[in-house]
């Protein structure tokens, strides 16, 4: 089922499959929108809960819009906020005194109290509609609720039914013309509640479509399966975006499924713990489904890395190239200098889109 395509937006053209870097707050971590661009990214990610709740929807919309706001003229997406609503709501940031509250859902929308201050918010389907709307990215999502992966049937069917409520209104209060909105199916992992949202989903004809609920919690051949159960019904020609995955093991597997779009924070989080992703043939190393090569994951951090040789010896990102020795970003990493992060972000990335890359090229030829 893997595929190639393009996806067409005001600001260019979007080659699929496709990584997705995210910026949660208006900015990939440590990154520069013009490393970003030379490493490869077509499209990255803004956070809506994040920058609703700081710097404000509002006064991204008076700069201009996340074109202006953050300097990346490509492609950008959206989440609806529905997500963090439900995972970060009532968490408390370290040094804040006050004790957290709980998030409360009713049929008009979700209270939540900001992990940042304590303070009360609301969030509609109406209200994250607006609030994406004024930020203006390419790519908006509808506004889902999203149930744990432990819930059981009932709680996860009363909330598919509301998202599919949800997503009608998404639809009703939308203004913009310029912004493709992509609805999300969901259903925990029942197969006849994903295949009764992905059929809704799919009757609505939008831009493009979206898998959420996965990867929260979830052992890898769950997820797999939920992907395969929407895929098999999700129209040919739109783009399927699956939420939340990043593991290189993981993007070819939902690749050969027929998946187009996926994002995740692992490569940033990652190189900021001092972990980086290389190619490896060795007996330890992960096999990647539908390309000659393996891969590891080594810890920068450990005694046994502090070598005067590379991350990568085959590696061609900036890091690698640069000549930047492992001895050298295990030093960076322990006197917490920002470049050994900023440098193993670099190679992640890198190695993140050029997996892709190989994905298309082995797609193009059918050997994947």
């Amino acid at each position: 089922m893997a595929r190639l395509g393009t996806f067409s937006t005001p600001h260019g053209l979007i080659n699929t499959p496709v990584f997705m870097p995210v910026g949660t707050v208006g900015a990939v971590k440590t990154m520069m929108p013009s490393e970003l661009d030379s490493l490869g990214a077509e499209i990255i990610l803004g956070n809506t809960y994040h920058l609703y709740l700081r710097p404000g929807d509002k006064i991204i919309k008076k700069i201009g819009g996340l074109e202006k706001f953050t300097t990346w003229n490509k492609p950008m997406l959206t989440d609806s906020g529905g997500f963090q609503v439900f995972s970060l709501s009532g968490v408390k940031e370290r040094g804040l005194k006050q004790k957290p509250k709980p998030r409360t859902i009713t049929e008009k929308g979700v209270n939540f109290y900001s992990h940042l201050d304590g303070s009360k918010h609301f969030i509609s389907p109406e209200k994250s509609i607006e609030i994406q709307e004024n930020l203006g990215a390419d790519i908006i999502m509808s506004f889902d609720q999203v149930p744990p992966a432990n819930a059981p049937k009932s709680e996860v069917s009363a909330a598919t039914e509301r998202t599919h409520r949800w997503l009608k209104r998404c639809i009703k209060s939308k203004k913009r013309h310029d912004q493709a909105l992509f609805p999300i199916v969901q259903g925990g992992q029942f197969k006849d509640l994903r295949e009764k949202s992905a059929d809704l989903v799919s009757s609505l004809n939008l831009p493009g479509n979206a898998i959420g609920g996965v990867s929260v919690g979830e052992r890898k051949e769950k997820i797999y399966e939920v992907t395969k159960w929407c895929t098999e019904i999700l129209p040919k020609n739109k783009p399927r975006y699956l939420m939340g995955i990043g593991y290189p093991e993981d993007i070819c597997a939902v690749v050969k499924l027929g998946v187009d779009m996926f994002d995740c924070v692992l490569p940033t989080r990652l190189a900021r713990h001092g972990n980086v992703w290389i190619k490896s043939l060795s007996k330890d190393a992960t096999k990647l489904d539908g390309l000659s090569h393996s891969y590891k994951q080594v810890d920068i951090l450990k005694a046994k890395n502090t070598s005067s040789g590379r991350i990568d010896n085959e590696c061609g990102c900036p890091t690698c190239e640069g000549g930047f020795s492992r001895i050298y970003l295990n030093h960076l990493l322990k006197e917490q200098e920002p470049l050994g992060i900023h440098l193993l972000t670099i190679h992640n990335l890198y190695f993140t889109f050029n997996l892709v890359r190989e994905i298309r090229k082995s797609i193009r030829e059918n050997k994947f």
